[in-house]
């Protein structure tokens, strides 16, 4: 190797180790993320069914199926659609001398370290893509049978899911992540 592709593997092992080490606690980390889908669950506007008979068959009747929404790809991704971003909006909060949890900002201009929060919140977000593209196909597909509802969203993917809140898998995450460089 190069000195300079030296350089880039060392630059790319600091920046990833980084990632990795900013989110201690990805329970809570995830909690945060399943409060955000749960808020947009419970403020899901009802919607009629999909119509998506556009075809006309040989006797001008209309073809196609009717979806109802519930369990409709459409949902899923206005669900999901922008989630991570939304994440930028979470900082951590100390509780006391130990203790932190993610809460939701709503002004950034009464926080007194607004440089250290708004790191936080990138790594959240980061945090929040990673989960999803670990999770989202079997999410989504628990959100279109009706699985997911709001209430339990936290069960469903910091438990289930992930594994990031099952107490007996919380030490292997830990290690399983150093290891093999996943969330």
């Amino acid at each position: 190797m190069t000195m300079k592709s030296n350089a880039w593997v060392l630059l790319l092992l600091v920046i990833y180790s980084g990632v990795v080490s900013c989110i201690d606690d990805k329970c809570a980390a995830c909690n945060a993320v399943a409060e955000e889908i749960e808020h947009g669950l419970s403020n899901e506007k009802p919607r009629n069914h999909l119509d998506m008979r556009h075809r006309l068959d040989s006797k001008g009747q209309r073809k196609g199926k009717v979806i109802d929404y519930r369990v409709s790809e459409l949902r899923v991704v206005e669900l999901l659609d922008g989630l991570c971003e939304k994440m930028q909006d979470y900082t951590i909060e100390k509780t006391d001398s130990t203790g932190q949890q993610w809460i939701k900002v709503d002004n950034w201009d009464n926080l007194t370290n607004k440089q250290e929060a708004r790191a936080y919140s990138k790594d959240i977000s980061t945090y929040c893509g990673r989960l999803l593209e670990e999770t989202e196909d079997d999410l989504a597909e628990l959100i279109k049978k009706g699985s997911v509802r709001a209430g339990d969203v936290s069960k469903v993917l910091c438990h289930d899911l992930s594994r990031h809140c099952s107490k007996a898998s919380v030490h292997l995450n830990d290690e399983d992540d150093e290891a093999d460089g996943e969330l």
